[in-house]
C-alpha cells in the first residue's frame, strides 16, 4: 500500500470528477424472521443497477475484526491511514459548527443524557431532545465557571452539543466519560498524559456542574463527554490529490471532518433530497465530492431495522439525481456497518460499488452484502478505494520508469 507521500508523486490533474457516496451505518446484520440484512431488505433498483454496472467488494474501514468510530472510517475512506492520522471527535464537531478554534483550545464531544435515580445512564441520548431543547440547555450550562479556562458550550443538533476549553496549559490527552453502554455511571475522566491533568479537572468540574445544573431537566438531566481533542495538522487533499475538494453534509462533525483534510464544505439543506440538490448545483466547480448520508446510521443505533429499510430505499430513488450528472466514477462505501440488531457499530466489512466507463464490470446484479462479497474487488482495506477512484478517474501517473 502507497503512502500519501508516494500518492501525492503520481497524483496528476484532468478535469474528470469523482462522487463518494457514503451512506453511514451501511453494513447491517440479518433480521432474525427473514435471514436477511437491511440492505437486502430494501428496494434499490437504482443502487442495484450501478453495481452491475461497476465493480464491487467488500471494504474494511480499519482492519478486520476493528469496530471503526465515524472518523477513522471516513479518513480512511480518504486515503487517509486511520491508525497514524488519528483525532478526536470534539474538534470535528467544533469545526463543522465553524466555530473559530485556537490552536491551544481542547473541544470535547457531548451528549445530554438521561440518568436514573441511581445515577446510572439509561438513554445516552435523552430520547433525542429537540434542538431547541438542546440550545435552551446550553445556556443553562454556560452559566458553569470552572477555574482555570475559559469555558464555551455550543448546541450541535437533537443531543448533540460540543464543549471547548480555552486558556494556557491545556491538553486533549483525556478520557471519555460516555461509557457507551446504559446501566454504567458516567466516568470519571482522567489525564491521560501528565500535561492534561488540569484538563481532566475542569472536565470533571464541568461535570459535576452540570449534574447539578440539569437536575430538573428530564430526560436530559445530565451529560456525557468524549472525543477530548486538539486541532491536529493533516495534510490536504487539495495537496495530496491534486482535487478542487468539496463536502455535502448536513451534520457538523462530517463536515468538520472534510474540512480538517481540505475539503470546501457546501452549506446544504438537512435532507437526503437536499444533499443531492447541492451536488448539483454545485457540479461544475469541483473535481471531487463527498456525499454524506447519516440517517441510516441513525436508524441503526436506534435498533430501528425498518426505519433503515426506509432511509435505503430514500437514496436509492434519489440516486438518479446523481447519476445523471454523470460523474467519471462514481464510489458508494460506507465508514463502517451499523446493524439495527446491534444498535451499534460493528466490525463487519461494508459494501462498496467502484463505476466509472474505465472498470471492469463483474458478475454482481445487486447492492448487498452477500453478491458484494464476491465482487471482482474482494475484500480490501477502506485506504485502497481512494487511489482506486483517482486511477479510475485518470488521475494518477504511472509508478516507475
Amino acid at each position: 500500500m502507497l503512502n500519501l507521500e508516494q500518492i501525492k508523486d503520481l497524483a496528476i490533474q484532468t478535469p474528470m470528477k469523482i462522487v463518494l457516496l457514503v451512506i453511514d451505518g451501511l453494513g447491517g446484520l440479518p433480521k432474525p424472521d427473514t435471514g436477511k440484512t437491511e440492505l437486502e431488505t430494501a428496494r434499490t433498483p437504482n443502487l442495484d443497477s450501478l453495481a452491475s454496472k461497476g465493480i464491487c467488494g467488500m471494504i474494511d474501514p480499519i482492519s478486520p475484526g476493528i469496530t471503526p468510530g465515524s472518523a477513522p472510517g471516513h479518513l480512511a475512506l480518504f486515503g487517509y491511514d486511520p491508525l497514524k492520522y488519528t483525532v478526536g471527535r470534539g474538534i470535528l464537531e467544533v469545526l463543522g459548527i465553524d466555530f473559530d478554534v485556537k490552536s491551544n483550545d481542547v473541544a470535547a464531544r457531548g451528549n445530554f443524557c438521561t440518568t436514573d435515580s441511581n445515577g446510572l445512564v439509561a438513554d445516552r441520548r435523552a430520547g433525542r431532545i429537540s434542538t431547541e431543547k438542546n440550545a435552551e440547555l446550553c445556556t443553562i450550562l454556560s452559566d458553569i465557571k470552572p477555574d482555570g479556562a475559559e469555558l464555551h458550550v455550543i448546541p450541535i443538533r437533537e443531543h448533540r452539543f460540543a464543549l471547548v476549553f480555552r486558556g494556557d496549559g491545556l491538553s486533549g490527552d483525556v478520557s471519555d466519560s460516555d461509557p457507551q453502554q446504559i446501566g454504567m455511571a458516567p466516568k470519571t475522566m482522567v489525564a491521560l498524559s501528565p500535561t492534561a491533568e488540569k484538563t481532566a479537572a475542569l472536565a470533571n468540574e464541568f461535570a459535576d456542574g452540570a449534574k447539578a445544573a440539569l437536575a430538573g431537566h428530564h430526560p436530559a438531566n445530565m451529560v456525557l463527554l468524549r472525543g477530548f481533542s486538539q486541532h491536529p495538522d493533516f495534510p490536504s487533499m487539495g495537496d495530496i490529490y491534486k482535487l478542487n475538494a468539496a463536502a455535502i453534509a448536513a451534520y457538523p462533525m462530517y463536515r468538520g471532518l472534510a474540512k480538517l483534510v481540505g475539503m470546501k464544505a457546501l452549506d446544504t439543506g438537512a435532507s437526503v433530497e437536499e444533499e443531492f440538490k447541492t451536488l448539483s448545483q454545485n457540479y461544475a466547480d469541483y473535481d471531487f465530492f463527498f456525499v454524506h448520508v447519516k440517517k441510516t446510521d441513525s436508524a441503526g443505533e436506534d435498533g430501528d431495522f425498518d426505519a433503515k429499510v426506509r432511509a435505503l430505499e430514500e437514496v436509492d430513488t434519489l440516486l438518479p439525481g446523481l447519476t445523471k450528472l454523470e460523474p467519471d466514477v462514481i464510489v458508494v462505501a460506507s465508514d463502517h456497518s451499523t446493524p439495527a440488531i446491534l444498535k451499534a457499530h460493528s466490525w463487519h466489512p461494508v459494501p462498496v460499488i467502484l463505476y466509472s466507463k474505465w472498470c471492469r464490470p463483474d458478475h454482481v446484479k445487486e447492492f448487498s452484502e452477500p453478491a458484494c462479497s464476491s465482487g471482482a474487488l474482494g475484500r480490501l482495506p477502506a485506504v485502497e478505494v481512494m487511489p482506486l477512484a483517482m486511477a479510475h478517474a485518470l488521475k494518477l501517473a504511472k509508478f516507475g520508469a
